[in-house]
């Protein structure tokens, strides 16, 4: 499907998909999450060395918006890439950021 193809509703949750994933903590989240790993907050809030709750703020954002769904697992929610193209993004914005 082309983005011409896509109607109102579609192109506003991209857009809103989009908005989420730029922020840079969101991105270092994503990153951490593109090769189809899942993991907790606590995990993710040590890999980034940031506080706890900042780090449940910016997954919840990318639930919310679609970019991460999460899983349940006795005690431990573990979050993950909803759609495995979302990893072509953070390809794409690695990449890009490459200096030459």
């Amino acid at each position: 499907m082309k983005i011409k193809d896509l109607d109102t509703e579609m192109l506003d949750r991209a857009a809103g998909m989009l908005k989420a994933i730029a922020h840079p903590m969101r991105i270092a989240i994503l990153s951490h999450l593109e090769d189809g790993n899942k993991l907790t907050v606590t995990e993710i809030h040590k890999l980034l060395d940031i506080e706890q709750s900042t780090t449940s703020h910016h997954l919840g954002i990318l639930k919310d918006k679609g970019v991460l769904a999460s899983e349940r697992q006795g005690k431990n929610t573990f979050y993950y890439l909803k759609h495995n193209s979302l990893r072509n993004i953070v390809d794409c914005v690695s990449k890009c950021t490459i200096v030459k």
